[in-house]
């Protein structure tokens, strides 16, 4: 069984800086993408930035880009989220998910960190 385990959430003011780690657990996966999506109370799962092992690409959400920066260790299916600049509006339930390799959407998800921005 796999398993994703999210860390480094927490609360911090707005302007200010976390980083979030997902690491991956169980039996061995091969993955093609990995990903962090969040959730905000009332709304719905949204993507945040993924990336890409086999074009060794990245992609962000317009909301997060040049705040947020996803990087990953492709070998051990871990991922992480240089979170700077935060904002109130990335308050929320943060999640990594992964895609696994020959298969279409996102087979695997963790359970979870929250993250909370005052102002």
């Amino acid at each position: 069984q796999v398993q994703l385990v999210e860390s480094g959430g927490g609360s911090m003011q707005a302007g200010g800086s976390l980083r979030l780690s997902c690491r991956t657990s169980g039996r061995a996966l091969i993955t093609s993408r990995m990903a962090w999506f969040r959730q905000a109370p009332g709304n719905e799962r949204e993507f945040v930035a993924a990336v890409n092992w086999i074009t060794r690409s990245t992609n962000y959400s317009d909301s997060v880009k040049g705040r947020f920066a996803i990087s990953g260790n492709n070998a051990k299916n871990a991922i992480y989220l240089q979170m700077n600049n935060l904002k109130p509006d990335d308050t929320a339930v943060y999640y990594c998910a992964g895609q696994v390799y020959g298969q279409n959407g996102w087979s695997y998800w963790g359970q979870g960190t929250q993250v909370t921005v005052s102002s």
